[in-house]
């Protein structure tokens, strides 16, 4: 069933989301370990957005990759945010492979950092003579956001194959005024050929803290009888999850409009408020009705803040419009 990953101290809030019972749970919690690799290839990203000297309504981008990241061409949006797309060249993760994107934005800086493709992530369980019980492939994110910074962090959906192994760590510091939105949906097995996670486990831990102290610490675990138990995944194959940490506390006129946003999707989706910000939850059998649910959540929450409506990112493969 579901539960926090090891190490947890406590727990600060429990918000049970109908009709999916506990499953957001938040958590106060020691800050977690930096994990290592014994193996794979590790590639790493350094990000960093400023507003521009000349156009104090621009923010511009400048950082590096080392392979298999590669920093792809960004985009200027009409309200002067940075749309910046990453690619994975390698065309997928195995066991021992290993991931760190640093990202930081400035001062009243606005980003979106999406993903070109899925990224998949395939089987390491009983592959390997010198390493039957498989290796884990990882992926460690890292955000600083200053005063006033807004990064909308949406990648493509996450795609495990039977027997894959993967854990996601991370870790945002906000500044006063700054506005961190995250979100992340996982499709457990190749479903459409018949394939389940099998033996294969997914390990996702978001630890946020707002100037210095924490805000919240969001650790899930998925493998075994949490694929198939109620309070699991109840057999669906595909999780999603979305959390954003408002600059100021939210109201519950937003959470209905986001409930009703749930309309003609298919799966089990609810939302709950957070001191400041908002998290939602998906399990069903679509990651289109996921990334749908949640590309409608992200136009209310700028609509919330008095932004610019979202265009879809052009590396984007949607055929026809989720708004609805």
């Amino acid at each position: 069933m579901w539960r926090p990953l090891p190490g947890s101290r406590r727990f600060a809030r429990s918000i049970i989301l109908s009709p999916l019972p506990v499953l957001a749970h938040v958590i106060v919690a020691d800050p977690p370990s930096p994990i290592s690799c014994s193996s794979g290839w590790r590639g790493e990203a350094s990000l960093r957005f400023a507003l521009s000297p000349s156009a104090p309504s621009l923010t511009i981008h400048q950082g590096g990759a080392t392979s298999p990241l590669k920093i792809q061409r960004a985009f200027g949006c009409a309200d002067g945010r940075c749309e910046l797309p990453l690619l994975h060249t390698a065309g997928g993760l195995v066991g021992g492979d290993q991931l760190a994107i640093d990202t930081r934005l400035g001062a009243g800086s606005r980003a979106l950092v999406t993903s070109v493709a899925a990224q998949k992530v395939y089987g390491s369980i009983g592959r390997s003579r010198r390493a039957p019980e498989g290796q884990w492939a990882r992926q460690l994110l890292a955000f600083r956001l200053e005063d006033g910074a807004d990064l909308e962090w949406l990648p493509q959906e996450l795609v495990l194959y039977a027997g894959a192994l993967y854990e996601q760590d991370s870790r945002v510091e906000l500044a006063a005024g700054a506005s961190w939105l995250g979100a992340e949906v996982v499709r457990l097995g190749r479903s459409a050929d018949g394939e389940s996670l099998g033996a294969g486990r997914w390990r996702s831990s978001l630890a946020i803290r707002r100037e210095g102290r924490w805000s919240v610490v969001d650790r899930l675990e998925l493998g075994g009888e949490s694929l198939d138990h109620a309070h699991g995944l109840g057999g669906a194959p595909v999780f999603g999850s979305l959390v954003w940490a408002a600059p100021a506390p939210v109201s519950e006129e937003l959470l209905l409009r986001c409930r009703d946003d749930r309309q003609g999707l298919v799966g089990e989706m609810a939302c709950g408020r957070l001191d400041q910000g908002l998290v939602a939850r998906y399990r069903g059998p679509s990651t289109q009705a996921a990334r749908y649910w949640f590309t409608r959540l992200w136009a209310r929450i700028r609509a919330e803040r008095g932004l610019a409506p979202p265009q879809l990112p052009r590396v984007w493969p949607f055929q026809e419009s989720p708004f609805g």
